[in-house]
């Protein structure tokens, strides 16, 4: 009874306050993905600024309380999983999403490396329909990039109860050093990842941390992107902006509206008929103050930058209404010069 009182404590614990050594209640959220062999999959998400705990565990299926003899004798329909904690003033779900893709194939769909059979297959388990979208946005972005010739086959699918696996196989990275180490190579797993990532940059270490966006961002600017804020209509630098370029994340810089479809919209806020580049947003239904209403994000900043309508002129229809507090606007001269090339030919 108490190890099922603790799995319940677990999987709801995306949803709860958590109090932490006498402090004032903070909230954490939980997210669970398959990565095969869960020893390997524990280093990388606990050595991230903002995450709290990773469990190794199982979590796919329907059976309660599996074993490892169960699990890895193929006689459930788990997968080797982990479940990480985190602080989301500090992590975002996106950058979890960067790291889990960093190490594992996501091509193999018959387990991971030396590790063969259903239970070593990869999948991300999302809680809501924001991470759905943002799991999905993810994938899709790494299929573009190029770097896997073969089809990213990864399961992205509802979370179930998720059950921590045996003591012995917590923190087996340290627990057994050498045997980790030598188990990391003979299963292929440290050379295919070398040679998949050899010269790309980590990319969390891109995105900035909370204290990093409230040194470096203005206090509006903070407000709207972190917070759900609003500016003032009227009093932003962009609603009557006319030149030519593009808007840009404030916090990522990934490319996110055009000044050709910009349009006056006589509310006081930059409006736009469609993204840029239709990946990098994504669009969330919102129930606030007796509203239901479609909240618009940057995929990989994960900022708030406004809301859409269907209110908008043609081609769309559309009216993407986006704080400028959102947004940093590129010059068309100026593209190629802030690493924008690819955009130039919009403004010839």
């Amino acid at each position: 009874m108490h190890n099922l009182l603790f799995i319940a404590f677990l999987f709801t614990l995306a949803a709860t306050a958590v109090a932490v050594g006498g402090q004032p209640v903070k909230q954490y959220k939980t997210a669970v993905f398959g990565g095969g062999c869960f020893w390997c999959m524990e280093p990388p998400f606990e050595q991230l600024e903002g995450v709290i705990e990773v469990t190794a565990g199982y979590s796919g299926g329907d059976e309660v309380n599996p074993t490892y003899e169960e699990v890895s004798a193929g006689r459930t329909s788990h997968i080797e999983s982990v479940q990480v904690v985190y602080d989301p003033g500090k992590i975002t779900y996106r950058q979890l999403l960067d790291t889990f893709w960093r190490y594992v194939d996501p091509t193999d769909a018959g387990g991971q490396f030396a590790d063969r059979g259903s239970h070593y297959k990869t999948a991300i388990f999302y809680s809501d329909q924001e991470e759905k979208a943002i799991a999905e946005q993810s994938r899709d972005t790494l299929a573009a990039s190029g770097i896997f010739s073969r089809p990213i086959v990864t399961a992205i699918q509802p979370v179930k109860p998720f059950y921590p696996a045996e003591e012995y196989h917590q923190d087996y990275y340290k627990k057994n050093v050498a045997h980790y180490e030598a188990y990391k190579v003979g299963s292929g797993r440290a050379g295919f990842l070398e040679k998949t990532w050899q010269g790309r940059p980590e990319k969390p270490a891109d995105i900035p941390t909370d204290q990093e966006l409230r040194a470096r961002l203005t206090q509006v600017q903070y407000e709207v992107t972190q917070q759900d804020g609003t500016e003032p209509p009227f009093k932003n630098p962009y609603w009557d902006n006319k030149k030519a370029g593009i808007y840009v994340d404030i916090v990522s810089g990934e490319p996110l509206f055009s000044s050709l479809d910009k349009f006056d919209s006589g509310t006081g806020w930059p409006s736009f008929t469609r993204p840029l580049v239709k990946e990098n947003i994504i669009e969330k239904k919102e129930k606030k103050f007796f509203m239901v209403r479609t909240e618009v994000r940057s995929a990989g900043g994960n900022s708030h930058l406004g809301h859409v309508f269907d209110d908008g002129p043609a081609p769309t229809g559309l009216r993407y209404c986006i704080n400028s507090a959102a947004l940093d606007f590129i010059p068309a001269e100026e593209l190629a010069a802030k690493g924008y090339k690819e955009f130039e030919a919009l403004f010839r």
